[in-house]
């Protein structure tokens, strides 16, 4: 079995690799074809491997490359509200101490908070450097401004988080909050009465083990394919030429975000547990890829409660817990880059950014981060949450905006890695303050 695993992880490495190689010269492909006037030809490959087969004007397209990223990202998410639902009901029912749980929500709480301020304080002051360096000036933009967009209050997540109907709840992977809730309720209620309900909770455990044994067929089976495909189709469907306005908004977003994912979490983990930052920099490695592949905290959930389990020593009952709910609103690298995307809007729109502002945009970065529903493109869109809450809304700051929302998807993949990541750490450290991390298993280092 840990041969497997390796074997797994070392095809995902390599799927990245290929993936960004046959994109870049997918980039280069395009490039040339376009300037040298061949525009029906790179149209017929674009159509052919590339082309999102759902937008408009595509009904002929064949999309082979979107085919295959979409099936294995729908087939991810499919498995996401039984395996958050029986989860989170089986740790219930299995912690038998209340004091215990409300001391584990609360330490999971506290340590998301922590990570997610440190985060919104580094970007706030690196961006705010960059800013008065001037590396945020005003250009010129043919965008329109982003028609359809519009915010919504972030608070809105509390009521969201009580559905209205059990059963839509579970219908819908998009109010995942609700689900926790519904399954915390339910574990709760269980537990004041095991012996009447373990019918319920044997169908709550089958359901579970079932659930893995799909995921490790699809994983096992598909990733690194599906990897392959989605950096592939990312690179030749988005090119270079978007990035070159937000030079300087890419470069600093992409540094900080490495700088957290690569430095931060390790020292964090090693710091609060003890343990070897080293080791769980290379464990971690593959949920981290995976979530940069997808752009999807919810498709990778399934691998990281696994990884965590099995080869990070989190007990079942702290991992099937504060992975699902940091999923939900455990958010570092959204709201990270949510700062960095503001102060940069408003340098290019030509607000002025003061103290008053920047705390502002902190604070609504911190709650809008936790509202984020954990799927592609989300962090964007609720990117106009902040900038209305700070009343950064002229002509230009809005087709900066849309700009953004162009180029924003290599960020917004690595700003998934970041998340998942960020789960796993204050999960290792929640365990450890529990006295019931594995560190054994931990220890242990597949070769």
């Amino acid at each position: 079995m840990k041969n497997s695993k390796m074997s797994l992880a070392k095809k995902m490495v390599i799927a990245l690799i290929l993936g960004i190689v046959v994109g870049i010269g997918a980039i280069f492909l395009r490039v040339n074809l376009t300037e040298n006037g061949q525009e029906a030809t790179w149209s017929a490959i674009n159509n052919l491997l590339f082309a999102d087969i759902t937008a408009e004007g595509n009904e002929k397209a064949i999309g082979l490359f979107y085919i295959v990223g979409q099936l294995f990202v729908n087939s991810m998410q499919v498995i996401i509200i039984p395996m958050v639902f029986t989860s989170i009901v089986i740790a219930m029912i299995r912690i038998s101490d209340a004091k215990k749980l409300g001391r584990i929500a609360s330490k999971t709480i506290g340590y998301f908070l922590l990570t997610t301020v440190i985060a919104i304080l580094v970007a706030a002051v690196c961006g705010m450097i960059t800013y008065n360096a001037g590396l945020f000036q005003a250009v010129e933009t043919n965008l329109e401004a982003a028609a359809g967009k519009s915010g919504s209050n972030p608070l809105l997540f509390i009521v969201n988080a009580v559905p209205n109907n059990f059963v839509s709840a579970l219908s819908n992977n998009g109010g995942v909050l609700a689900i926790v809730v519904c399954a915390v309720a339910v574990g709760l209620g269980i537990n004041t009465n095991k012996e009447k309900f373990k019918q319920i909770t044997a169908l709550c455990e089958q359901i579970s083990e079932l659930v893995t044994i799909i995921l490790s067929w699809i994983v096992n089976t598909f990733a690194p394919v599906a990897i392959f495909c989605l950096l592939t189709r990312t690179c030749a469907a988005y090119g270079v030429s978007y990035l070159k306005p937000a030079l300087s908004y890419i470069v600093l977003t992409t540094v900080l975000l490495l700088a957290f994912l690569f430095i931060f979490y390790p020292l964090f983990v090693s710091v609060t547990t003890k343990l070897s930052p080293t080791i769980f920099a290379k464990k971690i490695a593959k949920v981290a890829l995976f979530g940069f592949s997808t752009s999807s905290s919810a498709a990778t959930l399934p691998m990281n409660i696994e990884t965590a389990e099995k080869e990070l020593g989190i007990s079942e009952e702290i991992a099937s817990f504060v992975l699902p709910l940091g999923m939900t609103i455990n958010m570092d690298g959204t709201a990270l880059m949510q700062v960095v995307a503001t102060i940069f809007i408003a340098g290019v729109a030509g607000y002025t950014v003061h103290l008053p502002q920047l705390i502002l945009i902190g604070l609504l970065a911190v709650i809008a981060s936790v509202g984020t529903p954990a799927a592609p493109g989300a962090g964007a869109i609720i990117l106009f949450t902040i900038l209305s809450g700070v009343g950064f809304t002229n002509p230009i700051a809005l087709s900066v905006y849309a700009l953004i929302l162009a180029i924003n998807r290599p960020i917004e993949m690595l700003v998934t890695a970041l998340n998942v990541t960020g789960d796993t750490a204050c999960a290792m450290v929640v365990c450890k303050s529990e006295n019931s991390l594995n560190e054994e298993v931990f220890n242990t280092v597949n070769k």
